[in-house]
């Protein structure tokens, strides 16, 4: 048996990986093009908020229920559905002309980043503890996907045609689909949990540890997905850059946060996450209110957008090393799904927050204060809970 699981869980991480990197691809689409539609569809930045943020929305509160099914079904049957399932809102972005008909689209876009959730439980299965954090960092780097989006889709689109770029990822997401069936297997540590689902999601949701880490992650994971559906637009309008400059600047943002997750995965394993955390979380309280207070986009300020991105991303990292270490192996897709959702519900504020005030003040620095606040909260509250020896007795 033990020899079956090192044979196999490179192959199966690499398989995940890359599967999670589709789905994030598909999952961010409309964010690079946001612009576009905003022009051609005259909408307000409010309206143009809401469309970037449904996707995450239901791509939040999509991970418990995915979460639940890969406690019971396996990640291979789960993760092979999901890529078919999504591939039908991405071909239905090639059809779309209207706001209603563009925002029905996200909502289902939304399943792309819920499938965040299967991947946890599915690599834990088939390493020990002592190797989780850096593999579901390498696995978290499928996250890299938002930045292809942010990079690839507009000069895909201006090449070959929007609808074809559409077409293209669908059938994309298709073939791994099948590739999952055919090639894809569940650990052989792994056993399909009996009983209710609602059940291990209750006992979830009554660990500590559940709770602790999601307040970390609303801000963490909240800010990396605001600033990679966001950043484009935010670019583009505080400092006047043209759409394709922009978006690849936020694609560069979320590439260098998504390369930071195994690092903070890495470190947690040498160092503890209790670290990686607590030092992740002061940094962002400092990093965010200098980008706050930046009228123009001089080296400085983009050295401070790019160590925020990278401090995001190991704390990213750190959250769910903590959860591969910590959550018992029954809860851990239950336990994955509500992290998940928290820090997805993190992400979906925040580009409201983005568009209401700069729509009241023509500034975006309200909303970055709000993240250093927002962030020092959280620092507050985890350093103590961090104390509880029963909950985090590893480092």
């Amino acid at each position: 048996m033990k020899q079956t699981k090192i044979k196999n869980a490179y192959p199966a991480l690499i398989l995940a990986t890359t599967t999670l990197f589709i789905n994030f691809w598909a999952w961010s689409l409309i964010s690079p093009l946001g612009a576009r539609y905003s022009s051609e569809l005259a909408l307000e930045p409010v309206q143009l908020s809401l469309l970037l943020a449904v996707p995450v929305i239901v791509g939040s509160l999509g991970r418990i229920i995915l979460g639940m099914l890969t406690d019971k079904y396996g990640g291979k049957l789960v993760f092979s559905i999901v890529c078919f399932l999504t591939a039908i809102p991405v071909l239905g972005l090639s059809i779309v002309d209207t706001y209603n008909q563009l925002l029905l689209v996200a909502f289902f876009l939304g399943l792309g980043g819920a499938v965040f959730s299967v991947g946890i439980p599915y690599i834990s299965a088939w390493f020990n503890p002592k190797q989780r954090g850096l593999m579901l960092g390498i696995y978290s780097m499928g996250n890299a996907g938002t930045a292809m989006a942010a990079f690839l889709t507009p000069r895909l689109s201006d090449s070959i045609g929007r609808d074809q770029t559409f077409i293209l990822i669908a059938g994309m997401l298709v073939v791994m689909g099948v590739i999952f069936i055919v090639a894809g297997k569940n650990s052989p540590t792994w056993k399909p949990q009996k009983g209710s689902a609602l059940l291990r999601i209750a006992q979830a949701s009554k660990q500590y540890l559940t709770w602790d880490l999601s307040a970390v992650y609303v801000v963490t994971f909240g800010a990396f997905v605001a600033f990679g559906v966001y950043l484009p637009v935010l670019l583009k309008v505080a400092y006047d850059l043209p759409v394709t400059d922009a978006a690849s600047r936020a694609a560069g943002f979320v590439l260098l946060a998504t390369v930071a997750r195994p690092i903070g995965g890495w470190l947690s394993d040498k160092i503890g996450g209790k670290k990686v955390i607590r030092i992740g979380l002061i940094s962002v309280v400092i990093l965010a209110g200098i980008v706050a207070v930046q009228p123009s986009l001089h080296l400085h300020t983009t050295v401070a957008y790019l160590s925020l991105a990278f401090i995001l991303g190991c704390c990213n990292g750190a959250v769910f090393a903590l959860v591969g270490k910590l959550a018992k192996p029954e809860f851990m897709g239950s336990v994955t799904g509500i992290v998940g959702a928290v820090g997805g519900l993190g992400g979906f504020l925040p580009p409201l927050i983005l568009g209401a005030t700069y729509q009241m003040t023509r500034s975006y620095a309200t909303a970055l204060i709000m993240l250093s606040i927002s962030a020092l909260i959280s620092f507050i509250y985890i350093s103590q809970r961090f104390k509880d020896k029963k909950t985090y007795n590893y480092v």
